[in-house]
């Protein structure tokens, strides 16, 4: 099997260009749609999550981002890149590790990522029927209508092909990073010192790694966009073969600076503008930090702006994470032994997604958050523990053997699931 598929590497190498092109265009929509499927709803979040363990680790926290999602994220992609020619992760998989394995990971696979799809079909349902509500005065319609409605509108982007999902998430994070940008420069007026009141208090070396070991897990899924990666991995190589995890690289890297410099400039303008004890009470309230900011500073704009931003945050990060749910969900169909042709199947996924979806966010249920933190762990071993031990163990991806990324990638993989799996136990 991997002489074979070794094999077909070679001839598709051999076809490819001699050199690797200039940087244009598509690479810029690929880097946009990583970092729209990465920075989504949970960035309005990360404020809170990572203020509230003081400044020290905070700052550790902020030198480790790029590193932490950068490696992993690589890792995956030329776990991906090591297969045949447009193999998706869960075909990898199989190629690599055998039929069941890949049965496995497929299933996992798909009930990590599925789970979060259903968190954002309620999550915009809940966004634009406050928005109606409360910001235009204006009766939303039925719920089960409403929720229709939104999910039928981006599912009607997903039925224009994956290039036409990625252009549209690219499109989306212009407004998201000016939104960012704009809320980060208000902020800086009323900078007050806020998180630094606690930088004179250095905690005990114990005290620090267990802020930092439970910490590590919401740093990591606050730039996690694996559910996009398989695609985006397939895409390279059909584009620059043998050159693809160069250039994989490449955009990886712009999409993680990007990423990491927008979000921490947002995270530490939102902690020096706000007390501990506020970031404690918006955690107690349940509220995004632009809905506690819009309270604490009594701003219409604010509060007309928060819930447009949510919108586009969530509209985005459900496109990218539908792109690996449908992939996961036809995996399952195609190793359950039925095999439609390529357009029955795409029809036969998206009607089971819009149904799905449709349900959930007219019920509204509680639950999703544990499924979200059960499906976590699950994330965590396939981003960062699949790709390296597939380093170990598999010929095709011998040549990264003895990197010391794999050892780093390797450590904060366990230290994710150890936390992740603590806080399921408390």
């Amino acid at each position: 099997m991997n002489d074979q598929a070794n094999s077909l590497e070679k001839r598709f190498d051999a076809a490819a260009p001699a050199e690797l092109s200039s940087w244009n265009r598509q690479d810029t929509t690929w880097m946009l749609g990583l970092f729209g499927t990465a920075i989504g709803a949970g960035t309005l979040f990360l404020p809170i999550n990572a203020g509230l363990g003081g400044f020290w680790p905070l700052v550790i926290l902020a030198l480790l981002a790029f590193p932490m999602t950068f490696y992993a994220h690589r890792g995956l992609t030329r776990f991906v890149l090591s297969g045949r020619e447009g193999a998706d992760i869960t075909e990898v998989v199989e190629q690599h590790f055998g039929i069941k394995a890949g049965a496995l990971i497929t299933l996992l696979y798909f009930f990590a990522i599925f789970p979060i799809l259903l968190i954002y079909s309620v999550g915009l349902t809940n966004t634009v029927a406050s928005f109606l509500e409360h910001q235009l005065h204006i009766t939303p319609p039925p719920r089960a209508l409403l929720s229709f409605v939104l999910i039928l509108g981006l599912l009607a982007v997903v039925r224009c092909g994956e290039q036409a999902i990625v252009k549209a998430m690219s499109l989306m994070v212009y407004p998201f990073i000016v939104a960012l940008l704009f809320l980060a420069v208000y902020l800086i007026p009323h900078w007050n010192g806020g998180i630094l009141a606690t930088a004179s208090q250095v905690p005990a070396p114990s005290a620090l790694l267990h802020t930092l070991w439970l910490a590590i897990p919401v740093m990591v899924f606050s730039f996690n966009h694996s559910p996009i990666i398989s695609a985006f991995a397939v895409d390279q190589k059909r584009r620059y073969g043998v050159h693809a995890e160069e250039r994989s690289a490449q955009i990886l890297s712009r999409a993680h600076a990007l990423m990491v410099l927008m979000v921490l400039f947002f995270v530490f303008s939102c902690v020096l503008t706000l007390s501990p004890e506020q970031l404690a009470e918006a955690k107690d309230q349940n509220l995004s930090i632009l809905s506690y900011l819009a309270n604490h500073f009594s701003n219409p704009t604010i509060a007309f702006a928060a819930p447009l931003i949510a919108f586009v945050a969530i509209s985005k990060s459900f496109l990218g994470h539908y792109i690996g749910a449908s992939e996961g969900l036809k995996g399952l169909i195609v190793k359950s032994g039925k095999r439609p042709g390529a357009k029955a199947l795409d029809r036969i996924v998206a009607a089971l997604m819009l149904v799905i979806c449709w349900i959930v966010a007219t019920l509204n249920p509680s639950i999703l958050g544990m499924i979200e933190t059960i499906g976590g762990p699950v994330i965590a071993a396939i981003l960062f523990l699949m790709p390296m031990y597939a380093i170990r163990k598999v010929p095709a991806m011998a040549r990264y053997r003895g990197q010391a990324s794999n050892v780093f990638v390797t450590a904060v993989g366990l230290v994710a699931i150890s936390a992740l799996v603590y806080k399921l136990s408390v």
